[in-house]
């Protein structure tokens, strides 16, 4: 007579990202599930955390000696704008991995009694699942879009894919005296810095540490590089871009006042589509964009449809909801503000808050 079978039993708890092993364990099952990204990454909450000075944190579900589940976190802590447990921090994606329902709502319960055992008045998922309505959490999709197409076979059906007005504008960027340099040298670290925080400053949020790029880059190795614009030698725009299975995701970037009048961002986005696909990438991912902001139309203007993304929010019982969007109404006379700022000053001091936005 066989013996009854006895279902294995999911055990979850927090994983040690001291040990090696494990974080590899991780790194593996991110890599094999259908819905990891670079922001359920170990080696991505690694980097934030020694490139801002938060704590990186991860729950993981096992069954039978094998990971079933995941859920990357960030410890953000900041003095204007509390603190959260977010997943992932800095990121525009990451939340729960899971095989199945139950799984999830185990890793979500333990998140819960994580942030109450922290004393951390907030838990935000940037996408992955969340199976069910749970009191104390909040589930939006209309705040924020992502843009996601394929690349396309070569460099001029790549033109051609490209919407007629911004493919004119495209034109006028190839025509004009630019040079394009792609890297992850230190010249290529300072060019990128430099370019992005003068962009950053002129829209209002402090720039992140430099350190936080740095740790990024190396942590990512190959995975990771930047593509910068140049006019007559200064450089005038640039981006950090990630890749993961296949898409490259501009991340980090921007230009100088003077990258619109060359059209050097045009030509940054054009160059990097190229360059991803000469390097076996499929799909170019535009990242999020709050709903109707002016980098929403720009990535439409691109031929890129929107795809509303969903957040998800918890609030400890009588603690107030957690607000660090720097674009939000709330913050639109810090922005303008920040926006006359002198560059050197803003740079000083934008690290500082930037690493509590998370």
């Amino acid at each position: 007579m066989n013996a009854p079978f006895r279902p294995q039993t999911t055990v979850v708890g927090p994983a040690d990202l001291h040990q090696p092993g494990e974080v590899a364990r991780l790194e593996q099952y991110v890599a094999a599930h259908p819905d990891g990204t670079a922001f359920h990454r170990p080696a991505w909450i690694g980097a934030v955390a020694r490139g801002t000075g938060n704590r990186a944190l991860a729950l993981m579900a096992e069954r039978g000696g094998e990971i079933v589940g995941m859920l990357p976190l960030v410890d953000v802590r900041s003095p204007l704008f509390g603190r959260a447990l977010v997943s992932s921090g800095f990121a525009v994606g990451g939340g729960i991995l899971a095989d199945d329902e139950a799984i999830c709502d185990a890793l979500i319960a333990d998140a819960e009694a994580l942030a109450v055992q922290l004393g951390c008045p907030a838990i935000e998922l940037r996408g992955g699942s969340l199976s069910a309505e749970r009191p104390g959490w909040r589930v939006t999709s209309e705040s924020h879009c992502g843009f996601l197409r394929p690349l396309a076979a070569d460099d001029e059906a790549q033109l051609t894919a490209v919407p007629r007005k911004q493919r004119a504008e495209v034109r006028k960027s190839l025509a004009n005296d630019l040079t394009v340099e792609i890297g992850r040298g230190a010249a290529d670290r300072a060019a990128h810095y430099a370019v992005y925080a003068e962009s950053v400053r002129n829209l209002g949020t402090p720039v992140f540490p430099r350190s936080l790029f740095v740790e990024v880059l190396d942590a990512f190795g190959d995975e990771a590089d930047i593509l910068t614009v140049r006019h007559r030698g200064k450089p005038v725009a640039s981006v950090l871009s990630l890749y993961h299975r296949g898409a490259v995701m501009p991340y980090w970037g921007g230009g100088t006042r003077a990258a619109r009048g060359l059209r050097a961002n045009d030509r940054m986005y054009f160059e990097l589509m190229l360059h991803a696909r000469r390097r076996g990438c499929e799909r170019f991912d535009f990242g999020r964009s709050k709903t109707g902001s002016g980098a929403y139309d720009f990535k439409r203007n691109w031929g890129f449809e929107p795809e509303p993304l969903s957040y998800a929010c918890w609030t400890a019982p009588g603690a107030q909801a957690r607000n660090a969007d720097p674009t939000s109404d709330s913050h639109s006379a810090k922005i303008a503000a920040w926006k006359r700022l002198p560059l050197p000053l803003a740079n000083l001091i934008g690290p500082w808050i930037s690493r509590g936005l998370g």
